[in-house]
C-alpha cells in the first residue's frame, strides 16, 4: 500500500511538468484524499503547483488549502488577484475560514463572514474566543448530537442517515436541554436494543472530554491515547463545542513532532520546500546570525592563546567561524531535504529545482554574512586582506554546504541508510574539511607567498 502511494505521488509530480498529461493529471488529483492532494501540490515547484491548483474545482481548491502548510498556501494566495480570491472565499465554510484566517486579507475575510448564516456566524465567533493553539478553536461541528431524553430509535435513525463518506461517525454525543455535555454513546452499544428505550441508559460515563482551553497538542494526545475515535470538546461551563477526532488528533501529533525536529535546525515546520529564494534566505539568515555570535565566541576563546601561536595568528583564531557557518547553513538544507524525503515530496524531476534554489539561498546568505564577518575581522585585526580571505572562504563553504545538504540525503537514501541518523555527521565532515582547506589555502596563497 505504501509503495503504491509513493509511485502515485512520483508520477503525479512528473506529469505536472508535462503539458500533454495535464488534463489526466487533474483527474487523478481530484481522486485523492484532501491530505494526499495537499501533499502532492506541495511536492511541485511553485509554477506547476499553481497551474494544477487553478485547474481544480473550488471545493477541491479549498480542501487542498486547508491541509497545506501555511507557507505553501501563502505562496498560492500571493499569486491570485482580488477577483480570484473573492470567488474562492465565496465557497468557504466556517472550518475553512478558521484555518485560512491568517492568510486572508481583512476585506476578504469580512466578505466571507457576511455570507454566513446566523448559526455559522455564532460558531465562528465562539471559535475565535479561543487562541489559535487551543482545542476550542478547532472543534469539529460535523458530529451526531441528541438530547439525553431521546429514544434508541432516534439514535439509530441518526446513524442510518450518515453519508457513506463520513469519517469517525460511530459516536453519538449527548447533551441536556441547556446544551451541556452529558456523555457519548457508541453505535455498537445500541445494537439489538429495544427502540423505545431512552438513550440515557447507554451513555458511556467513562469517556474523557477535551476542554476547549486546553492546548491543541495536549488535547490531541488525550484523544490519541483514549481508545475512542472522537472525544467531545467542551467550554468552561461544560457546554458542547464540537469534537476532536482521532484522525485530526494524530495529524496534530505528527505536526508537533515534525515541528520539534525542524526547530533543532532553526527552521519553521511550515516552510514551503519550494519557497522563493529571497523568502527562504531571509528566514535562514536570522539563524545564521545567531550562529555567528556563538562562532565568534569560540574564535575569541582561541584568541586567548594568541601568544603561543608563532605564525599568522589571525588565521588560527578565525578558523572556527568558517567551519561553523558552513555547518549551520548545510544543516538547514539537510533538514528540509530529510523532511521532503520522509514525506515523499522529492522526485527526480524536482532535484535540480531544489538544487538551484538552495544554491541561490546559500549565495545570498554567504555574501551577506561574509561582508559582516570581513568588516568585523578588519576592526579586530586591522587588515582588509584577512577580512577578504575569510569572507571568500565563507562564501565557498556555505555554497558547498548547500550542495552537500541536497545530495547527501539523496545518496544515503539510495544506499538505504537513514539520512536522519548519518546525514549530519557526513555534512559536518564536508563543511569542516572544505572550510579549513579554503580558508587556510587562501591564507597560504595570499599571506605567505
Amino acid at each position: 500500500m505504501v509503495e503504491n502511494q509513493h509511485l502515485d505521488l512520483e508520477e503525479i509530480v512528473r506529469d505536472s511538468f508535462d503539458e500533454d498529461e495535464f488534463n489526466q493529471l487533474l483527474t487523478r488529483l481530484t481522486e485523492l484524499e484532501p491530505a494526499e492532494l495537499a501533499l502532492a501540490l506541495e511536492s511541485m515547484p511553485l509554477e506547476q503547483r499553481l497551474n494544477c491548483w487553478l485547474g481544480l474545482a473550488p471545493e477541491d481548491q479549498i480542501e487542498a488549502l486547508t491541509h497545506m502548510r501555511v507557507d505553501a498556501r501563502e505562496n498560492i494566495f500571493k499569486q491570485l488577484d482580488d477577483a480570484q480570491l473573492k470567488t474562492l472565499v465565496e465557497e468557504m465554510d466556517v472550518d475553512a475560514l478558521l484555518e485560512l484566517l491568517d492568510e486572508l486579507p481583512q476585506r476578504l475575510y469580512d466578505y466571507a463572514c457576511s455570507r454566513l448564516d446566523a448559526s455559522q456566524r455564532r460558531w465562528l465567533e465562539t471559535a475565535l474566543t479561543y487562541d489559535e493553539d487551543q482545542c476550542g478553536r478547532y472543534a469539529d461541528h460535523d458530529l451526531l448530537i441528541l438530547n439525553k431524553n431521546a429514544k434508541v430509535r432516534d439514535a439509530i435513525r441518526l446513524f442510518q442517515n450518515i453519508p457513506t463518506d463520513a469519517e469517525y461517525q460511530d459516536t453519538l454525543f449527548v447533551i441536556d436541554r441547556t446544551g451541556r455535555y452529558a456523555g457519548q454513546i457508541q453505535a455498537s452499544s445500541l445494537l439489538g436494543r429495544a427502540s423505545h428505550l431512552p438513550i440515557e441508559g447507554f451513555i458511556d460515563e467513562d469517556s474523557p472530554v477535551v476542554e476547549g482551553q486546553l492546548d491543541l497538542d495536549q488535547g490531541s494526545e488525550i484523544v490519541a491515547r483514549s481508545g475512542y475515535t472522537a472525544l467531545a470538546v467542551v467550554d468552561a461551563d461544560g457546554k458542547l463545542l464540537g469534537r476532536l477526532s482521532i484522525g485530526e488528533a494524530l495529524e496534530n501529533v505528527r505536526r508537533s513532532l515534525e515541528s520539534q525536529f525542524m526547530h533543532t535546525a532553526g527552521l519553521d515546520e511550515e516552510e514551503d520546500l519550494f519557497a522563493p529564494i529571497l523568502i527562504s534566505a531571509k528566514r535562514r539568515a536570522v539563524w545564521l546570525g545567531i550562529n555567528l555570535l556563538t562562532a565568534f565566541l569560540a574564535a575569541w576563546t582561541i584568541g586567548l592563546f594568541e601568544a603561543t601561536l608563532q605564525q599568522v595568528v589571525a588565521l588560527a583564531v578565525l578558523m572556527p567561524i568558517v567551519a561553523s557557518m558552513g555547518g549551520i547553513a548545510g544543516s538547514q538544507t539537510l533538514t528540509l531535504m530529510i523532511r521532503g524525503l520522509a514525506l515523499e515530496q522529492i522526485t527526480e524531476q524536482t532535484y535540480m529545482t531544489l538544487l538551484r534554489k538552495e544554491i541561490g539561498v546559500a549565495a545570498i546568505n554567504g555574501v551577506l554574512w561574509s561582508i559582516v564577518i570581513a568588516v568585523i575581522t578588519y576592526f579586530w585585526f586591522g587588515d582588509w586582506l584577512i577580512g577578504g580571505i575569510i569572507g571568500l572562504a565563507i562564501v565557498i563553504n556555505i555554497i558547498i554546504a548547500a550542495i552537500s545538504g541536497v545530495y547527501i540525503p539523496r545518496w544515503l537514501d539510495k544506499l538505504n541508510i537513514d539520512p536522519a541518523l548519518s546525514g549530519s555527521v557526513i555534512l559536518t565532515t564536508v563543511t569542516d574539511v572544505v572550510g579549513f582547506f579554503a580558508f587556510l589555502g587562501l591564507g597560504s596563497l595570499f599571506l605567505l607567498a
